[in-house]
């Protein structure tokens, strides 16, 4: 199981804990609603925040191997002196 799944899955045992710890709380049903509103909101800020680090170091691992992989093919060119476009196809 990758990591992104164990956090997501995390996040949401949590969402789901907070709430029904919420709904089982001695509150008028106004006092409430303003509650889970309050934690749909901290929780979405946090899973958006977490999606976007996310992102990022994909990116980031992503223009690494993209810049490893033309430095090789680079390398595989040099040592190569009879290369060609045609033998590659």
């Amino acid at each position: 199981m990758n990591s992104g799944k164990v956090f997501l899955s995390i996040l949401a045992g949590a969402a789901a804990g907070a709430l029904a710890g919420i709904l089982f709380a001695p509150a008028k049903g106004k006092n409430t609603r303003k509650k889970i509103l309050k934690k749909g909101e901290d929780y979405v800020g946090s899973l958006k925040e977490k999606t976007d680090q996310l992102f990022d170091s994909f990116s980031e691992k992503f223009e690494k191997l993209k810049g490893e992989v033309a430095d090789f093919t680079k390398k595989v060119k040099k040592e190569t002196p009879d290369y060609t476009e045609e033998k590659m196809s």
